[in-house]
């Protein structure tokens, strides 16, 4: 953050702070040199207080800290955008964010999440992990339990058994999102091939 310009807000810039997760906007504060230090320094979100006149970890008094994942500066290089995992409410009021919004991770963005942990995996080869073993079979052996957990899945709806459709449908796109990491791809390459088609 060395190319951060503080001159033009006599000292201060502003800090939008966004849920690394949901994407959602929880708050917008103020930094200054010192304040970007010690959030850099620690990986907690510190700004300086217009009102306390001080920097100001934001959770000091709550214990709800914002850790950080990242910060960016934008092009004038006078805002920071950082992306956190919130510990708690972010608002004063007990609120999940300034604004009074609901900050709820969609249901969908989860197979972002499991798609990085496969790619771990593939990386990493952890011993005792079934996703390892997966990959250590190579490409016959993760398609045949493509296969299998689609021929599980279609039993599952034609006998009319409802939970048995997600129970094996779940096993079915774990297994098909492990199989698009071993060939390079991940789970992003088919929903933009859905939303080409969709166009």
């Amino acid at each position: 953050m060395e190319n951060l310009d503080f001159t033009k807000s006599g000292g201060l810039i502003p800090a939008i702070i966004q849920d690394n997760t949901t994407q959602v906007v929880l708050m917008l504060g103020y930094m200054n040199e010192e304040a970007v230090r010690v959030t850099e320094e620690t990986g907690r979100v510190t700004f300086f207080s217009r009102s306390k006149n001080r920097l100001w970890t934001k959770g000091e008094e709550s214990g709800n800290f914002l850790e950080v994942v990242s910060m960016v500066e934008d092009c004038d290089q006078d805002t920071l955008l950082i992306k956190v995992n919130p510990v708690g409410p972010v608002c004063h009021t007990g609120a999940d964010t300034c604004w009074d919004e609901v900050n709820e991770e969609n249901e969908l963005s989860f197979l972002e999440y499991l798609q990085d942990l496969i790619d771990e995996r593939k990386r990493d080869m952890p011993e005792g992990s079934y996703t390892t073993r997966l990959f250590q079979g190579g490409t016959r052996k993760i398609a045949q339990k493509v296969g299998e957990e689609a021929v599980e899945t279609v039993i599952g709806v034609m006998a009319g058994d409802d939970e048995n459709l997600i129970y094996e449908g779940a096993d079915l796109l774990y297994h098909l999102m492990v199989l698009l990491s071993h060939k390079g791809y991940r789970i992003e390459d088919l929903a933009a091939e859905l939303k080409k088609r969709h166009k």
